[in-house]
């Protein structure tokens, strides 16, 4: 069994997980993280999870204090006679504790090994949990002795102890999102973990060979380059022929930097009346988003552009029903707009997604009015439909 920390917002974290390993196997451990039942959980194909660790032990109702023996003595016996010299973190998640009992851990487990004749490296605490850039950095989690423990709490006290394997690769996610060699602010910087997000949500765990996903608003080309890096094929349609070139380079810049060969076919085309080249067997986009805003528009301002909004995916969803066999998953990122009370406004379609030709898909552990990704500072956020085609 797995334990994954998980991001920012919660809810897209474990309806990501839930997706792709089924919510028989994926349950909510504590507000920040969740288990899973799998031996094939990669952080690398995880967009919303932070850190991820093999459990070890469970502990019921355990404080700091209890945890604490618990690791000294497991890990003093693990360890004992250890060749090499061990780098280790420990990360502690919902604890009321400060980072200095955090730290007293492994200075006491530090010193019980130095009596065996064994050495570690331990690396110092500033907040009870390392943040993801320290544990990447220090490679924790990547080999046996460059370890990272996430103890994590529940609320009813129940503990887990596990070992890392590794955290989100923020160096490579940072080099897909800058070093491309076209961006374009105007259509939007869809962040490369968001990408991977979306598309865990329409393909399976084990994406089988010629695995075609369509993005019918491409701009840059971001979900198809992650589709590549999945191993999918790409297939990328848009309205502007400057976003087919930006595209193009993109993905041939991405090609020669991670050693990609998948197909690639891109075209111009309008999401509204485009007729797509088969087999199509998921689509993954985020679809128009309407004007940016700086502060909360007036209410007639916003019933306008939320029509218009509504107006061009609702026909470009009744557009790509008639091309989809059934079955086809869909992940479509439409906007949702937050007033200054941190109420969101929807498009009208979200509640009509039978109507167009398609089923919303049913979490067991998130809402759907929860899949919502945003700053805390944004006025338009995208809000995620997980669909399959009737």
């Amino acid at each position: 069994m797995y334990i994954a920390i998980l991001g920012r917002q919660p809810a897209l974290s474990m309806a990501e997980l839930e997706h792709l390993y089924g919510s028989d196997k994926t349950r909510w451990f504590s507000d920040q993280a969740a288990t899973t039942e799998t031996d094939t959980l990669s952080v690398d194909r995880l967009g919303g999870t932070q850190k991820a660790g093999k459990v070890m032990f469970e502990l019921a109702n355990a404080d700091w204090r209890t945890t604490s023996t618990k690791i000294i003595q497991h890990y003093g016996k693990k360890w004992s006679g250890f060749e090499g010299k061990i780098t280790l973190g420990i990360s502690a998640y919902g604890f009321p504790v400060k980072p200095t009992e955090v730290q007293k851990t492994g200075i006491i487990l530090k010193q019980k090994l130095k009596k065996d004749g064994g050495s570690l490296r331990l690396l110092p605490n500033a907040e009870p949990a390392l943040n993801t850039a320290t544990s990447h950095h220090n490679k924790l989690g990547l080999s046996k002795n460059k370890v990272e423990l996430l103890v994590v709490r529940a609320r009813n006290g129940n503990v887990i102890v596990a070992e890392s394997i590794g955290a989100q690769n923020i160096t490579a996610l940072a080099l897909r999102d800058q070093k491309r060699p076209k961006r374009d602010a105007f259509v939007g910087m869809l962040p490369p973990k968001l990408a991977q997000l979306m598309l865990n949500l329409a393909l399976p765990e084990h994406i089988p060979k010629e695995f075609k996903v369509l993005d019918p608003f491409c701009g840059t080309g971001v979900v198809l380059q992650e589709a590549m890096l999945m191993g999918c094929s790409a297939y990328g349609t848009d309205l502007s022929e400057k976003m087919i070139d930006y595209t193009q380079e993109n993905l041939t810049w991405l090609m020669n930097t991670f050693d990609v060969a998948n197909d690639i076919n891109l075209h111009q085309g309008d999401a509204m009346n485009t007729k797509w080249r088969q087999p199509i067997n998921a689509v993954v986009c985020e679809g128009y988003l309407g004007q940016p805003f700086s502060a909360p528009p007036t209410l007639s301002k916003l019933e306008e552009v939320r029509k218009n909004c509504n107006h061009i995916m609702g026909d470009f969803l009744k557009n790509i029903a008639g091309q989809l066999e059934p079955g086809t998953p869909l992940c479509i990122a439409v906007p949702a707009w937050k007033d200054i009370n941190g109420t969101f406004t929807h498009l009208p379609l979200i509640n009509d997604a039978e109507k167009l030709g398609f089923t919303r898909f049913a979490f067991k552990n998130v809402k759907n009015d929860e899949l919502l990704y945003y700053r805390e500072d944004q006025v338009v956020a995208r809000e995620l439909l997980v669909l399959v085609k009737s």
